[in-house]
């Protein structure tokens, strides 16, 4: 497997070393599973995004109503 360098600033590297799960942890396992779950939440987020714009018109037929708006006028 090839491997690379990167800069990264030194305060970025103490947050690494704080999030490691355990002492020997490699960043490269560190950050690997950090895209991971990165991955699922952005997954997650555009599951209840498409959700929602579902949601959205039948929410849309639900709250604008003429009986609706007669009781905000009364």
């Amino acid at each position: 497997m090839a491997s690379t360098t990167i800069q990264i600033d030194k305060d970025l590297v103490a947050s690494l070393k704080e999030a490691r799960e355990y002492p020997r942890q490699t960043y490269n396992e560190l950050i690997r599973k950090m895209l991971q779950v990165f991955k699922d939440v952005k997954k997650r987020n555009q599951y209840d995004e498409f959700l929602h714009k579902i949601q959205q018109a039948k929410m849309k037929e639900l709250w604008d109503n003429k009986e609706d708006e007669a009781w905000e006028n009364a």
